[in-house]
């Protein structure tokens, strides 16, 4: 594999990540009081691991910051070649 295709591959990993634990959070936070809650972080997204943070959601919080940076960095560097 070239490095553009490798960094491709993390672009698209790390996205996929990033929707899949979103969506995720949403449903966790739906389930809990305060539901609205829910609907604000589907369209403010960094709402999302700052709640769920909150209720103690702190593997999937987490994972969604560490796929955010993830796909920031990796298509900052596909962008800049």
């Amino acid at each position: 594999m070239t490095r553009d295709e490798v960094l491709l591959l993390v672009v698209l990993v790390a996205f996929a990540l990033l929707v899949t634990v979103h969506l995720t959070l949403a449903m966790g936070l739906a389930v809990r009081p305060r539901r609205w809650r829910a609907a604000v972080a589907l369209v403010v997204p960094p709402l999302a691991p700052y709640w769920g943070f909150r209720e103690r959601m702190w593997i999937r919080s987490a994972v969604w910051v560490a796929s955010a940076i993830a796909y920031a960095a990796s298509f900052a560097l596909a962008r800049g070649r």
